[in-house]
């Protein structure tokens, strides 16, 4: 790993180990823990979510920095039904993704989410949700944009087991509209997920984030390893932490190798 992985992951890990000294066990920061590894929770949250990977670019030689600002706000439709709004919005840092390409920074395409879940789990203990999915072109440059429209589906089905939280998330996003000279958007995302939550509100995950683009026919597969703990900052409860990210698939030009990801979520409970 480079020295930068190396720091960032020093760096994260401490500020956790921090957050967990100061933090007491309580039922509550508990239940919130939980709540924030299922996608579909009644919980109003704002995350924060950084990512550094490099070795990008047929030469090897590209980084990028991305922060997805990832807002979930559950909307009551009625006393069975609630709707979860799930937006990512990515703020990007690159340079020298493919030669020539030098530094971009600005935003990035939306993805935004809408999951139709019912309040209560299957008499078998599963929470579903699912509903459309849409890709707003909103790239601030022409490197930062696929310049397209998109649709298609959305689903999650998740269990939660005592400590355990596990399941997936799936969209597909076709595109319907946009730039005629930018390539179509035709890619699955597949988001297997796997978590425990101890009774001190400390989370480990590990989940990947693979997408496979059906144009190009080629895979990309980021596997993340992460450690979270909820804690207070005055009267804000949060959600602090983060770890590695590996890419065991890469697609054309992708990044390779080891990454970090750091976590940052304001938590707002009713």
């Amino acid at each position: 790993m480079t020295n930068n992985v190396t720091s960032l992951a020093l760096g994260v890990g401490s500020l956790t180990l921090a957050f967990s000294a100061i933090t007491q066990a309580s039922p509550e920061n508990e239940e919130l823990a939980k709540k924030l590894s299922n996608p579909v929770a009644s919980l109003i949250s704002v995350p924060f979510q950084f990512n550094y990977d490099h070795n990008i670019g047929n030469r090897d030689d590209g980084h990028r920095y991305l922060t997805n600002i990832q807002p979930v706000v559950p909307i009551s439709i009625n006393q069975d039904w609630n709707l979860i709004s799930r937006t990512i919005l990515p703020v990007i840092s690159q340079d020298d993704i493919f030669p020539g390409a030098g530094n971009q920074f600005g935003i990035g395409d939306v993805v935004q989410s809408f999951f139709f879940s019912p309040v209560q789990p299957t008499k078998s203990g599963w929470i579903l949700g699912a509903g459309p999915v849409l890709l707003l072109p909103t790239g601030s440059d022409e490197l930062l944009t696929a310049d397209k429209w998109g649709a298609g589906p959305t689903a999650v089905a998740l269990r939660q087991d005592g400590q355990w939280t596990y399941g997936g998330l799936f969209n597909h996003i076709w595109s319907f509209a946009g730039e005629d000279n930018r390539p179509d958007v035709n890619t699955t995302f597949m988001q297997p997920f796997l978590s425990y939550t101890t009774k001190t509100a400390m989370s480990y995950t590990i989940n990947s984030e693979t997408t496979y683009n059906w144009e190009t026919e080629d895979w990309a597969v980021p596997v993340n390893f992460m450690v979270t703990q909820v804690a207070k900052i005055g009267d804000q409860t949060v959600s602090v932490g983060g770890g590695l990210r590996y890419h065991v698939a890469s697609s054309n030009g992708g990044p390779e190798g080891w990454g970090v990801r750091l976590m940052f979520t304001l938590l707002f409970p009713k």
